[in-house]
């Protein structure tokens, strides 16, 4: 039995990091392993995370008056509250490894140096490129950039990229130049890399390339996998932001209706909520008329079988995806993907399980949403070659094993 402490800043299901920690926690815990949660308090906090209890209060990320917000950055670079609530949380757990997750801004560095310093082994998984650009996203002003990556954080303040912000891009860029500085991420045995693409990135910005290891996430096998033929279209199940291209994908649906003699039957599922919406649905309404329908966010259950009822699935992204859960969970449910080229996406689809086409292009889209809808039989097969991929290199047991490879190689005993 190990006992294992997940660290990350929400402990409620908002994203993928806190989806894939959730989940990892509950494969250890019916393996035998005690496990814990360490994060800030929130009303969200799911009654699974029942453990150690976060010890500070959440504060405002984005605070009014000018004092506020320095003291908001101080706590980026170091959160004192943070450190103290995790040297609590260790002397109560008494953890054999911190499994760290996303700790950036609310929780900051200090708590790998309170474990480090015990001598507790640190594993941080990767969601994103924090710590090579302090805007996460290899984005600037939408489009795509590495500009920090080989030149360092200062680039983000030079381009003002966060939000087009040079007040918040300094400050971003001096979070990250004092963590490279002090060696704040040192005490981290392991990092965890869920694509080869942000491996080679972190590698390429200097971030512990030693320490790395790729290792993809896994996804649940156990949903209904789809014997008999699709009754929906396509489906986008996501956040509904710019970098993740939906519009593209409506406008490709739109444009593959008409390729398609316009038959009542091409239509696009959306599940999913965020702050384009609203522009969404407009774009919708003018380009492709009756033929989006917006759910908004669904229980899990529903989500799935929206998802499992397509013919194809697509994650449309203009940016540099790590490793979508969204593909994982098609996958697993016998649909194929439709995917762009960017990040760590053509690691996942492929022309046997899906279609890959280039970010940003609505017609190499459309073609791809055609070349599904035209041919259901071949996305049936697709389909079912993304379900053995989802079995042989996405399993929850595999996954968990090669946990516990990182996690010796970080110095957890057996």
């Amino acid at each position: 039995m190990t006992r294992v402490l997940h660290v990350n800043k929400f402990l409620h299901r908002r994203g993928g990091a806190e989806g894939y920690m959730l989940d990892l926690a509950a494969l250890q815990r019916a393996d035998g392993d005690e496990v814990a949660f360490f994060g800030m308090d929130h009303p969200d906090n799911d009654l699974e995370c029942a453990g150690v209890p976060a010890p500070y209060a959440a504060f405002d990320v984005e605070p009014d008056g000018v004092r506020a917000k320095v003291a908001l950055a101080s706590r980026m670079v170091w959160s004192r509250a943070a450190q103290r609530g995790m040297e609590a949380a260790l002397d109560e757990f008494r953890p054999d490894v911190v499994h760290a997750h996303n700790i950036y801004h609310q929780l900051s560095p200090s708590v790998v140096h309170a474990a480090a310093r015990r001598g507790i082994p640190v594993v941080l998984t990767l969601h994103d490129y924090k710590l090579a650009c302090p805007t996460y996203q290899l984005l600037d002003h939408g489009h795509l950039c590495t500009a920090c990556v080989s030149g360092g954080p200062w680039q983000a303040a030079r381009r003002a990229c966060r939000d087009g912000s040079r007040a918040k891009s300094t400050v971003a860029a001096v979070e990250v130049s004092i963590h490279r500085r002090l060696g704040a991420y040192d005490g981290v045995r392991r990092l965890i890399a869920p694509s080869r693409f942000l491996a080679d990135t972190m590698a390429a910005a200097g971030v512990y390339p030693d320490r790395l290891r790729v290792q993809p996430n896994f996804t649940d096998l156990d949903v209904p996998v789809r014997t008999g033929p699709a009754t929906h279209a396509a489906v986008y199940a996501g956040r509904l932001s710019a970098e993740k291209g939906v519009d593209v994908l409506v406008r490709a649906v739109g444009l593959a209706a008409a390729g398609l003699g316009n038959r009542a039957w091409v239509l696009l599922d959306i599940a999913g909520d965020g702050p384009e919406r609203a522009a969404l649905e407009s774009l919708a309404a003018e380009v492709a008329p009756g033929r989006v329908r917006f759910h908004g966010r669904l229980p899990r259950a529903e989500l799935m079988a929206l998802v499992g009822s397509a013919t194809v699935s697509a994650v449309p992204s203009r940016w540099h995806e790590n490793q979508p859960l969204a593909v994982l969970e098609s996958y697993a449910l016998g649909v194929p993907v439709i995917a762009t080229d960017l990040g760590g996406l053509p690691e996942l689809v492929d022309d046997t399980t899906g279609w890959v086409r280039p970010a940003d292009n609505v017609s190499a889209l459309a073609g791809a949403v055609v070349d599904a809808l035209r041919d259901p039989d071949e996305a049936a097969l697709r389909g079912k070659r993304a379900r053995r991929i989802a079995e042989e290199r996405h399993h929850p047991d595999r996954h968990l094993a090669a946990i516990r490879r990182i996690y010796h190689e970080a110095g957890v005993l057996p």
